[in-house]
């Protein structure tokens, strides 16, 4: 069982991945912002990230950097899930240093099989 932390400002998006990735038996917190995501990553050390880019205030790709390049965040896996599904966001998010990059609607087994292959790397 791993600890996930979902950072997603979308209550249906947040509610979908809990429910899913809860099923797989993992142990999964969430923030509604990029902010208190970035506080509770830093406070609660998860073992993979989820990370939007699409909020209000710092988006998922400035949080992404923050948490990639600070000496106590940067050993998580942050793995961007946006509607941002040009191939240019994807190489920004690779840039900010998010290891991998999902585009929503994303369905069950794609987003459990990613997460896995994180967890087990």
């Amino acid at each position: 069982m791993a600890r996930i932390l979902v950072i997603d400002d979308s209550p249906t998006e947040t509610h979908h991945f809990v429910n899913v990735l809860a099923r797989h038996g993992h142990d999964v917190f969430t923030a509604s912002n990029a902010d208190d995501g970035i506080n509770l990553a830093s406070d609660e050390k998860p073992d993979i990230i989820l990370m939007d880019v699409v909020m209000p205030g710092t988006n998922g790709f400035q949080a992404t950097r923050h948490l990639t390049r600070s000496e106590q965040t940067k050993h998580i896996p942050v793995i961007i899930v946006s509607s941002k599904n040009q191939d240019t966001d994807v190489v920004w998010g690779q840039r900010q240093g998010a290891k991998g990059y999902l585009m929503k609607p994303i369905d069950e087994r794609t987003l459990i099989k990613t997460v896995n292959e994180f967890l087990c790397a």
